[in-house]
């Protein structure tokens, strides 16, 4: 009876010495990285915003840090697929993915996915922003955010808005302002944002919230009006069009973001590194050159800064989607 404690002693120690053989080898690499070439993921395909984020930033990060940067696609099911590559990667900082603020939306189409969104992943930065905007057909009396909701409402279910397809960051945009404001308005999926523009310009929709970039220059051109963008603050790339919250809509963003995630128990020294080189990349004047014409806008963020835009995006895309009365697959 009297030697339960002393084998308790031994059976503690022996778990703290197994548990200090992990940490020992991980603070070194820690201190010595990087020391060979970082594989960056992208989760989507070649020439979208994700990935030329990525061969942007990712060109910077190789130079400061002295080692190759190889940007791998790994396309699949909404990005869940190289996401899942990053999620059962060694946490070591050589594997890293810029994931999209479809991150924050899959857990609320999905019933189980092969990762935690939030447990299986170290927040790195917040990279860039890339905020929606709110364009209408030219013969839509509105000229403002405030006037197209009250013709909205003056019109219950007779008017149409277009999307990129059920469940995309273009349809969730509406369906946040159309929680906010109280509207009736149909929605009209289609197949990519490309395919619904001809029908907005044709008047066969009234209006859609697409990505900046992909509408600038009709609204330069005049062939489409832009009431307001998606983001807390005005956009780089059109900075005369008003925010949501200053066209009247308190509290309304929903930007399209890319952030830098590295696996779950990554070494702090590793993530705060990362961190610090994003943030005086993002600074950096060729970079801003080539992401704004874009329509990308370079933020930069903590760790924690970006932790907590992950479980706000998180709560707020779980409530809208509830909202529209989709149901997870």
């Amino acid at each position: 009876m009297g030697k339960k404690p002393q084998m308790s002693r031994n059976k503690t120690a022996r778990r703290l010495f197994f548990a200090l053989t992990l940490v020992f080898p991980l603070a070194a690499a820690a201190q010595q990285y990087p020391i060979k070439p970082i594989r960056l993921i992208v989760p989507f395909t070649a020439g979208g915003g994700t990935d030329i984020s990525a061969r942007i930033v990712g060109q910077k990060l190789a130079e400061r840090l002295g080692v190759g940067v190889v940007v791998d696609n790994r396309t699949g099911a909404g990005g869940i697929v190289g996401t899942e590559i990053v999620a059962r990667a060694a946490p070591d900082g050589y594997t890293l993915v810029l994931v999209s603020s479809s991150h924050a939306i899959n857990p609320s189409l999905h019933k189980k996915l092969p990762y935690d969104s939030v447990k299986d992943f170290a927040p790195v930065s917040l990279v860039v922003l890339s905020p929606g905007m709110l364009v209408v057909n030219n013969s839509v009396p509105a000229r403002t955010v405030r006037e197209f909701v009250e013709w909205v409402r003056s019109k219950p279910g007779q008017l149409t808005y277009g999307s990129a397809g059920t469940a995309t960051p273009v349809h969730l945009s509406m369906e946040l302002l159309k929680s906010m404001e109280r509207m009736d308005i149909v929605h009209a999926p289609y197949k990519g944002a490309a395919a619904a523009i001809p029908d907005l310009l044709g008047g066969h929709i009234v209006a859609m919230i697409p990505s900046t970039a992909s509408v600038l220059a009709l609204v330069k051109a005049g062939k489409l009006r832009a009431l307001a963008v998606t983001s807390r603050a005005r956009t780089s790339s059109a900075p005369d069009v008003p925010t949501m919250i200053e066209a009247g809509v308190p509290d309304y963003e929903a930007s399209s973001w890319y952030g830098l995630l590295a696996p779950a128990n990554t070494p702090r020294a590793i993530v705060t590194r990362l961190s610090s080189e994003i943030a005086q990349i993002v600074k950096m004047n060729d970079v801003r050159e080539r992401l704004v014409p874009q329509g990308l806008d370079p933020v930069g963020s903590t760790p924690a800064e970006f932790a907590a835009t992950i479980n706000d995006e998180l709560a707020k895309w779980a409530r809208v989607i509830k909202a529209a009365g989709l149901k997870p697959e």
